[in-house]
């Protein structure tokens, strides 16, 4: 159905999700005009291949202007809702709204939701990878970094949709998914690190508010899934007429927990094991909980124990997520860029009983290191390897907590970090590259410091 045939649309950057949704309002036949403030050679294949297909382009510095002359504004996650332009273009009665809120808008199957500030897209990849078992229909998509709003007319009703959700794509979203998982919520995003974005949560209360929406629209034939042990995703289900289900990692009394290091979830009274850690290929006893989750929102959508057993076994980490890059001389190197939090460092650092020479810090998001600098003075940390604009605020953590281990400095390449951990390292040793924070300082992104980190050591010898 031609729904937005003739309707003159603005699509603002064309990144991923706007390359897709340029893809989808050119199959709906509409107007478009991709606005970025990129020049056409800095879009490169982007702008060469929407340009042989009639689309209008307003690019560089102005590239916001004389948005009231459009009927909708396609927003990125990256630009914040609330900057002046869209204001103003909302106030004349432009309709603003983002490929999710678009791809909720025409989706013909049920979604299944999930956000948390880290944990969603390791989450999100076992329920696809479960329902894949069950040999249905799946589609992985959003944060994850997969758009799925030009490929909505493949997608059947009896298909199965995962979509990872960011604060940054439910913060102005007006539609609930049917099953929201709401991980663990600590805080995030409150700086704009990315100097090509202007979105962040000027605090921890509009951080909470921004992912409020996954289940502020749910109806009571939904279902709400929350972490038991985390108040503020506990607090959720107060916010849904939705069926309401829990997990944990403390108590038993959750429909699914952790136990001496093995998942079981409850079904209609019955307990049935999932796994244990030794089963696993996934790397930490952090991820047991992402597990229990997963395993919980697939049963509860209707997927057998047996599918869920045997895809959360075979399941292996998501790239930069405690991938392991390869082992050499006895000493084993680690990728964990997408750790850009304090608490996922942490998470990484407790997954290893060897020495470890940690290589921590970036671009700052505001974050508060104490908690990270009492677990590095109690940890088998033996070398911090402190880079980016935080390294000093990390160091000064550390030392606060009484870290005694040696700490490296004033390393300003990738090539000078891995070269002199692999100088220090001795076998047995772990070298984990777990910023604990943004990229932005040093490199485009968290993959190309991952990507970054992962050629160097591919390269020692």
């Amino acid at each position: 159905m031609l729904i937005y045939k003739d309707k003159k649309i603005a699509i603002l950057g064309l990144s991923v999700e706007g390359v897709d949704c340029a893809s989808f309002f050119s199959q709906q036949q509409a107007h478009i005009t991709c606005c970025d403030r990129r020049s056409a050679a800095e879009l490169g294949n982007s702008y060469s291949h929407f340009k042989k297909c009639s689309v209008s382009f307003h690019l560089g510095k102005d590239y916001l202007d004389h948005l009231e002359q459009y009927d909708i504004i396609v927003r990125t996650p990256g630009m914040s809702p609330r900057i002046p332009e869209l204001v103003k273009a909302r106030q004349s009665g432009v309709v603003i709204t983002s490929a999710t809120q678009l791809f909720f808008d025409v989706c013909p199957a049920s979604i299944i939701g999930v956000t948390g500030t880290k944990g969603k897209g390791t989450t999100s990849s076992l329920i696809s990878e479960i329902f894949k078992e069950e040999k249905r229909n799946v589609w992985l998509g959003g944060n994850i970094g997969i758009p799925l709003l030009s490929s909505v007319s493949k997608i059947r009703p009896s298909d199965v949709v995962v979509y990872e959700l960011s604060s940054f794509q439910l913060e102005d979203l007006h539609t609930s998914p049917h099953i929201a998982v709401v991980l663990t919520i600590t805080c995030d995003h409150l700086a704009n690190e990315d100097p090509n974005a202007t979105n962040y949560h000027k605090d921890i209360t509009q951080y909470r508010e921004a992912k409020m929406p996954i289940v502020k629209y749910q109806k009571a034939e939904d279902i709400v899934i929350v972490n038991a042990d985390n108040a503020t995703s506990k607090s959720f289900a107060a916010l849904t007429p939705a069926s309401r289900f829990s997990f944990s990692s403390h108590t038993q009394m959750a429909d699914a927990y952790v136990f001496g290091n093995t998942v079981y979830v409850r079904k209609n009274g019955s307990v049935s094991k999932i796994c244990s850690m030794d089963e696993i290929r996934l790397l930490g006893v952090h991820n047991l909980e992402n597990i229990a989750a997963a395993s919980l929102t697939a049963i509860v959508a209707g997927a057998s124990v047996r599918s869920v057993r045997r895809a959360v076994t075979s399941f292996c980490c998501l790239p930069h997520r405690l991938e392991h890059v390869r082992s050499l001389n006895d000493v084993s190197y680690y990728n964990d860029s997408f750790s850009t939090t304090p608490e996922t460092a942490i998470a990484a650092i407790r997954s290893f009983n060897t020495p470890i020479i940690l290589i921590a810090g970036g671009s700052d998001k505001k974050s508060d290191y104490t908690h990270l600098g009492n677990v590095l003075a109690d940890s088998t940390v033996r070398v911090l390897v402190a880079i980016g604009i935080t390294a000093d605020k990390i160091v000064r953590a550390a030392h606060r907590a009484g870290y005694k281990g040696l700490v490296k400095r004033n390393l300003k390449t990738m090539h000078e970090i891995v070269s002199y951990c692999a100088k220090i390292a001795r076998p047995g040793d772990t070298v984990l590259l777990s910023p604990s924070c943004a990229s932005f300082d040093m490199f485009k992104n968290y993959k190309e410091r991952g990507n970054q980190f992962n050629h160097e050591v591919t390269l020692l010898s």
